[in-house]
């Protein structure tokens, strides 16, 4: 559709075929389009500077009221109608709706906010100094300021922290927390943490990972972590670093036999590389099967809702008195991120193994090499307390020792072996039970432990 908009100017119809489609107007004119109407009207509303010629222009006697309406009341789509009579009102609200949008006075009515009377000091509310905290807060305040010089970060030769294009540090999987054990600058971590290092086979003395220990003006010192043994049935390794004695606070390491489901505990570790992260939690559960990530099952594991996350591995888990009574090893989670039960080797374990690898850079178990009978056939074959034997290997110790297995006879009959009724004085009255500080288990393959 073409729209002929009256003009000072002369010139001849531009298409003068078109009778049908136009509306003629006997003064001097131009044929426009409806896209050029649109916002030649615009850009002459929105001028700033009225002087500025336009081809579309209002007539002078015309007053222009942007929002509101003119002197006789008229609205504005009407004032438009007298400046364009021959637009169609389609193209007057289109004018209408973008001039409102886009006109500058739209935005300057932000520059009237704020009250100048009022000063920024009648504004600012007044601020109150920190009160004491309560006693348990103060308690797991001195706790972790006692207990973080303890906590170390670990990281992986094989995989070190690398810089990204926005200059974050990103923390590869496999770092994670320790402990300093003693003044001689013993770590004990998770076996998993330096796991790819140790899928080399390193040696003895052998440098496997980067140790960061916390110093007391709150700078991290970073040495070199040598692998002195490390138990992968457990998850348990032991570095050694070269610190001066300064800088090396053993932890206390408490009982774990005592614990009770409900009491506080505390973790301390690296999550995500957030270095020396506090959460605080309870012992959920106790004796719980733990699937560590190198693939085995360890028994006895302590859970707790205290927040653990990747990189709280090999930390510690401490308990109201600040003593170590567990090693942060594994968390259960559908996500990779805490879910609120986490698992930690307990301290008797921890107390048990990492002695050894100081001493001989592994773990030394006794065993008998035979096959225990399990609940079933002893019951059926009436043998209500002790082990039944049921293989002994041959040029086995036991064999040696002269323990018998169980077999049959000529007649096909069933011929009991040996039944172990007591170790060292201990009655055998289950498959697993205590002896001293050891945890003894008969299993139908087992070694005794």
């Amino acid at each position: 559709m073409q729209v002929i908009v009256s003009s000072n100017q002369t010139t001849p119809p531009l298409h003068p075929n078109r009778n049908q489609q136009s509306t003629i107007i006997t003064n001097n004119s131009v044929f426009l389009g409806r896209r050029e109407l649109c916002f030649d009207s615009i850009s002459s509303a929105c001028s700033a500077d009225p002087s500025t010629p336009h081809p579309i222009s209002a007539p002078p006697s015309t007053a222009f009221t942007p929002r509101g309406s003119g002197d006789n009341g008229t609205s504005l789509v009407e004032q438009l109608r007298k400046s364009f009579p021959s637009a169609t009102r389609r193209m007057l609200l289109t004018n209408f709706f973008m001039y409102s949008c886009y006109h500058p006075s739209r935005y300057l009515s932000a520059l009237a906010l704020g009250d100048p009377s009022v000063t920024v000091e009648q504004v600012t509310p007044s601020t109150f100094p920190s009160a004491a905290l309560f006693p348990s807060e103060e308690r797991v305040v001195e706790l972790f300021e006692k207990n973080t010089y303890c906590v170390v970060n670990i990281f992986d030769v094989t995989l070190r922290p690398t810089l990204n294009v926005t200059g974050a540090v990103e923390i590869p999987e496999g770092n994670g927390s320790g402990v300093i054990w003693d003044n001689e600058g013993h770590i004990v971590t998770n076996y998993h943490v330096i796991g790819n290092s140790l899928s080399r086979n390193p040696s003895h003395g052998e440098v496997v990972a980067r140790v960061n220990i916390l110093a007391a003006e709150g700078v991290q010192k970073n040495f070199e972590g040598k692998l002195i043994g490390a138990d992968r049935a457990k998850d348990l390794a032991v570095l050694k670093v070269e610190a001066s004695a300064d800088l090396l606070r053993p932890i206390r390491v408490g009982e774990s036999a005592s614990l009770r489901v409900g009491q506080q505990c505390l973790a301390i570790g690296n999550p995500f590389g957030f270095d020396h992260t506090l959460t605080v939690g309870v012992i959920s559960g106790l004796n719980r099967d733990i699937y560590s990530q190198t693939g085995v099952t360890i028994s006895g594991g302590i859970q707790t809702d205290a927040a653990i996350n990747p990189g709280n591995s090999g930390g510690p888990l401490l308990d109201s008195k600040g003593n170590l009574i567990g090693i942060n090893t594994a968390i259960f989670t559908q996500t990779g991120t805490s879910a609120g039960v986490g698992f930690a080797i307990p301290s008797s374990t921890v107390l048990r193994i990492v002695p050894q690898l100081i001493q001989s850079g592994k773990v030394v178990r006794a065993g008998l090499n035979i096959e225990i009978a399990p609940d079933l056939i002893a019951n059926q074959l009436n043998v209500r307390n002790g082990a039944l034997i049921l293989q002994v290997p041959g040029n086995s110790l036991a064999a040696k020792a002269g323990l018998l297995p169980t077999t049959r006879g000529f007649a096909g009959n069933i011929v009991l072996g040996d039944i172990i009724e007591a170790v060292d004085g201990k009655p055998v009255s289950d498959f697993c039970f205590r002896f001293g500080v050891k945890q003894i288990c008969i299993k139908p393959w087992i070694t005794i432990t």
